[in-house]
């Protein structure tokens, strides 16, 4: 048997749950009961994440205490989660006794190998709120295109960057007040230090997914300068000054530790409470080469899991991660959510008008090893829940059970044709995939099995032996059969349909506990009055959802702008993906964007990714470019659009042919590339500035 911890990322204390986070939620859930269907010692925590600046603004914004706040919004995550059926052994908080022990002792075991450095720090500082600004604190005018109430990094009307400094009219979202410059003394960790476990733990080829990997050592670890010399890993910033809600660091008074340093504890902390309940021993959990342990986190927070984390840990004497578990984001019909389509969907709102098993089963059937995006379609959701649920899986128990109720199971298993053999036989290959989060691929398994089974009911159609008292056995005979491939398949599934495999469990009178369960019939039991399982999806509830999901009415500009989250603490230099090497403004001005005209586009059909495009730049002037957008466009549909093409690139020559520029597009790749559009009103070779 297998001891094994799991963890998810901690849900922020500032907001509700929502669908794009339950992505994750469910793929961990999923997983942790599967590892205890199998017989494995196997235990989840989590915890809220309640410390950093954004809680203390949206507290004061609601006029209660940081306490207060997060215990309120903590209620409400757990009622969220327990409505989609994920069962925590133990859910925390990062504000707790347990988490400040951790975070000291991990601190003065980083303090003792001489990994700390202090470094001045200068900020914008609002001197009314007393507290240190990060850039979307700040407003003022784009200093670009006078676009009034932007950002202090950037212009959302001209999608120009800049520094808050440079803001006009540059004010504080808190208080109204002019922002002033303002240094602090910051500590921060050297990670360069840690450069040879590190590369070591990335090397090792068993924790991280090989895309992850490969990341984490082009971007990170092997990153070279212009020069060709690897660049040292950046000093990562771990502590704020006064004012900031955190817990305040032994010998470095008025200041805090930065909520990316003590969120990650809060697993160990969680874990730490669990144990001082059921008298388990923390050290067997988190300093023990006999426990697993496995994070599932969004590829988001990759860099914080898989550098910062593991050198936290390594440092401190603790367990490694066994594997990190990294998954894609969540688009809905193709986009991203949108509160104004009304697809960005809180848990509660969802929880309102569906059942929790659509999403569940949906995301399953989705989900795989890998790192990709997936996507909500609201038509395919209704599709696939109604035919595989409902018009496979359910169907078998609703059109016999209702037959036996009176004589129960037969006492001798009949002869199927070898259909339960066979779904028992399967059983080895659906753990893999349960085992390897290739959960799509164990739906894919699942449901093959029973499109074999449901056409033994349509042929031995009980319905119509229940007419001829003769044929009484049979029909027991028949109604054994298809109900025990419906247990099987509820035994499969229970993992990801908790609620439907205790459904079965108490029509069988026995319940689900063993995947072993699905290798063996049942025989001889009584059935019980059949309830329904689940109903078919309907269109209207879902409209009536993604309504009241869409935002109300408001004349307020400045409404969105006054957010903030985590990721735009005071100070938050780090991000999931470092810049590129800094370029002078002379040497940006070399490259020549113009806008283009689309005036032929065509497949390569030797090429994986390309289409051959010919650009019209204006007076007589043409370039041909190959352009990686082929899963993206249809060519057809590209003729005659506007598009902006880096019109002076050297022509580069290719098996297809010579490329004499580049279409600007964005994205993360495949069929989420999107070619930037200029508005119809721009002419055909102006240049874009």
């Amino acid at each position: 048997m297998r001891r094994i911890l799991v963890t998810s990322a901690l849900p922020y204390a500032n907001g509700p749950i929502h669908i794009g986070h339950l992505v994750e939620y469910l793929q961990t859930d999923i997983w942790v009961r599967f590892q205890k269907l199998m017989g494995n010692e196997c235990r989840y925590f989590c915890a809220d994440d309640t410390h950093g600046t954004a809680i203390m603004i949206s507290a004061k914004r609601a006029g209660v205490t940081e306490e207060q706040f997060i215990e309120r919004v903590s209620a409400e995550h757990q009622q969220d989660f327990a409505g989609f059926d994920i069962q925590f052994d133990n859910y925390g908080s990062t504000h707790s006794d347990e988490n400040r022990a951790l975070c000291e002792e991990i601190w003065a075991a980083i303090a003792r190998e001489d990994l700390l450095v202090e470094q001045e720090v200068e900020q914008p500082y609002d001197s009314v709120e007393e507290t240190f600004l990060a850039d979307r604190l700040i407003i003022g005018t784009c200093p670009n295109c006078g676009a009034p109430q932007q950002y202090g990094d950037h212009c959302e009307k001209c999608l120009s960057n800049y520094q808050p400094t440079e803001l006009i009219d540059g004010r504080s979202s808190l208080s109204g007040t002019t922002p002033e410059l303002r240094a602090a003394p910051h500590k921060f960790v050297q990670l360069e230090k840690l450069r040879p476990f590190l590369e070591e733990w990335v090397d090792n080829g068993q924790a991280l997914q090989e895309e992850i990997a490969n990341y984490l050592k082009g971007h990170f670890l092997y990153a070279k300068d212009k020069e060709g010399n690897i660049k040292p890993l950046r000093d990562w910033d771990v502590t704020r000054p006064h004012k900031y809600f955190g817990f305040e660091i032994p010998g470095f008074e008025k200041n805090y530790w930065y909520v990316w340093f003590d969120a990650p504890i809060g697993y160990m902390a969680s874990t730490k409470q669990w144990c001082d309940k059921h008298g388990e021993d923390f050290d067997r959990w988190w300093r023990s080469d006999q426990c697993e342990v496995h994070h599932f986190i969004g590829k988001d927070i990759t860099y914080f899991h898989t550098l910062f984390w593991p050198g936290m840990l390594k440092t401190a004497g603790f367990s490694l991660p066994t594997k990190v578990h990294i998954h894609g984001f969540l688009t809905v019909n193709g986009e991203k959510m949108s509160k104004s389509r009304g697809t960005f969907v809180a848990a509660s709102t969802y929880l309102k008008h569906l059942d929790p098993a659509y999403l569940r089963y949906f995301y399953a059937s989705k989900l795989s090893s890998k790192v990709d995006d997936i996507d909500l379609s609201i038509e395919e959701f209704i599709a696939k829940v109604n035919t595989d649920l409902v018009g496979k899986v359910v169907n078998l128990a609703s059109r016999s059970a209702k037959f036996v109720a009176s004589t129960g199971l037969s006492s001798k298993y009949p002869d199927d044709g070898g259909l339960l053999a066979a779904g028992a036989a399967a059983g080895k290959e659906i753990a893999e995939a349960y085992e390897a989060c290739d959960y799509s691929k164990a739906m894919r398994l699942i449901m093959a099995l029973a499109d074999r089974a449901n056409p033994f009911v349509e042929e031995n159609k009980p319905w119509e032996l229940r007419k001829d008292e003769s044929q009484a056995e049979r029909l027991q005979d028949v109604c054994t059969v298809a109900l025990n491939l419906f247990r099987q398949l509820a035994i499969y599934l229970a993992p990801v349909l908790p609620k439907l495999a205790e459904q079965a469990g108490e029509l069988l009178n026995d319940p689900i506990v063993s995947w072993d369960q699905a290798q063996e019939p049942l025989v001889g039991t009584a059935v019980n009055k059949f309830k329904h399982m689940l109903q078919r999806v309907e269109e209207a509830k879902v409209n009536a959802m993604i309504e009241e999901s869409k935002p109300e009415e408001t004349t307020d500009e400045t409404a969105e702008g006054t957010f903030v989250d985590k990721w735009n603490d005071p100070g938050d230099s780090l991000e999931a993906e470092p810049l590129a090497e800094e370029c002078t403004f002379d040497e940006f001005l070399k490259v020549d964007l113009r806008v283009a005209r689309v005036v032929s586009a065509e497949q390569v059909p030797e090429a994986r990714k390309l289409l051959k495009l010919k650009l019209s730049l204006g007076g007589g002037t043409y370039k041909q470019v190959f352009a990686g957008i082929k899963a993206a466009y249809d060519p057809e549909k590209l003729v005659g659009r506007l598009v902006v093409c880096v019109a002076n690139l050297a022509p580069r020559t290719m098996k297809f042919g010579v490329s004499e520029g580049m279409v600007v597009a964005s994205g993360p790749g495949g069929e989420e590339v999107f070619v930037l559009s200029p508005d119809e009103g721009a002419k055909v070779g102006q240049r874009v500035h």
